[in-house]
């Protein structure tokens, strides 16, 4: 098992960084578009539609190629999803990491290194409207390199934030995944995080069934003793 070590983000990371957000979120379409494809209204649309084309021109050959025309476009419209939220994150707090994740206490930007690799990566900002009484920790971005998947990196990872998030004084830990995103949602089931709900973001996102889920770590409070 190859070695690493997690250390804060540094400016000369930056191209490495967006490379691995960009790359780790589009490897989801190809298993958003199976999914997709084994929804009932999906299957209805594939049957349904080169029938009728069937039965209004008796002709099997226009029927195939509404079926390749349709599968295109559900190809697109997956991709068109995913490639949007990348577009939007590296328009946002990915397009100025310092200024986002390093220049105001209490939010932080971390890499894992490995042989001088960036192979993984995750943030934590303050949420800005926290339930009352709590103050928390929005764990961001928490990908790794394919090839250096099952070493135990990502776990390092979201230590590093609950950790940090204990330091800094915070209550919880929050954070939200698509539900395709089963490596991630399974990740966190298994640190202690709690599913708090399950939404669409908007119409497409629940055309194509890309749910997205909210999860809490509620870390411990220090008796007032320890302070």
């Amino acid at each position: 098992m190859a070695s690493f070590h997690i250390r804060q983000f540094q400016e000369r990371d930056y191209e490495k960084v967006v490379d691995l957000f960009s790359r780790g979120l589009k490897e989801h379409i190809p298993a958003s578009f199976r999914h997709l494809l084994t929804l009932p209204r999906t299957l209805l649309v594939l049957a349904g539609v080169p029938l009728a084309i069937v039965l209004l021109s008796d002709s099997w050959l226009l029927a195939v190629i509404c079926i390749f025309f349709m599968l295109l476009l559900f190809w697109f419209l997956v991709s068109n999803a995913w490639n949007k939220y990348v577009s939007n994150s590296l328009h946002t707090d990915m397009a100025d990491i310092p200024k986002f994740y390093l220049n105001a206490r209490g939010s932080c930007f971390w890499v894992a290194e490995s042989g001088g690799e960036v192979v993984g990566i995750v943030g934590g900002l303050p949420v800005k409207d926290p339930p009352l009484g709590r103050k928390q920790l929005q764990l961001f971005r928490l990908s790794v390199s394919s090839q250096h998947r099952g070493q135990g990196i990502a776990k390092a990872l979201v230590r590093t934030v609950l950790q940090f998030a204990r330091d800094q004084g915070y209550s919880d830990v929050v954070l939200e995944t698509g539900a395709i995103q089963q490596g991630a949602v399974t990740l966190y089931y298994s640190m202690g995080f709690q599913k708090t709900r399950e939404f669409f973001m908007d119409t497409l996102m629940w055309l194509l069934d890309l749910s997205v889920i909210c999860f809490t770590y509620s870390l411990p409070s220090v008796p007032k003793h320890e302070l």
